[in-house]
């Protein structure tokens, strides 16, 4: 079986249709949760340009992650699989302190839960694309 290698080139494009597709699925996520849990106005992590800017970083922040790991990673795949799953585990831990110590006014449960929903779609769609239009054969 051939291993798969990274076309890092790739990159110029993926990256930023993995930023703009992944911010879209915060968005429709987001628009769904807000429509469900109907959070207070105070909850400022809710409206419309925290999601925005924060997952457009840090899906870039991924992006870069990717190509360093694209680019000196025998098992470029794996290896960022696993960072990101680690790094998504650990995203929840802000979301789930916030009901927890009332730290963010307007905090419930419920609206932590549409948070941690919105993490995992932008890990989904940001993993998603990266891995279905980088790869390429290894000779």
């Amino acid at each position: 079986m051939a291993s798969s290698s990274v076309e890092l080139r790739r990159l110029f494009w993926v990256g930023p249709l993995t930023v703009v597709a992944a911010v879209i699925a915060v968005l429709v996520v987001r628009v769904i949760g807000v429509a469900i849990v109907h959070p207070s106005p105070s909850f400022v992590a809710l409206t419309w340009l925290p999601p925005i800017s924060l997952c457009a970083f840090l899906v870039i922040c991924a992006v870069l992650v990717f190509a360093l790991v694209g680019r000196f990673s025998k098992r470029p795949y794996r290896v960022y699989l696993v960072i990101s799953l680690v790094v998504l585990v650990l995203s929840f831990i802000p979301d789930a302190a916030e009901p927890l110590y009332s730290l963010v006014p307007g905090t419930t449960w419920p609206n932590a839960v549409v948070l941690m929903v919105m993490h995992v779609a932008a890990w989904a769609v940001t993993v998603s694309l990266l891995f279905r239009l980088t790869r390429g054969s290894a000779s």
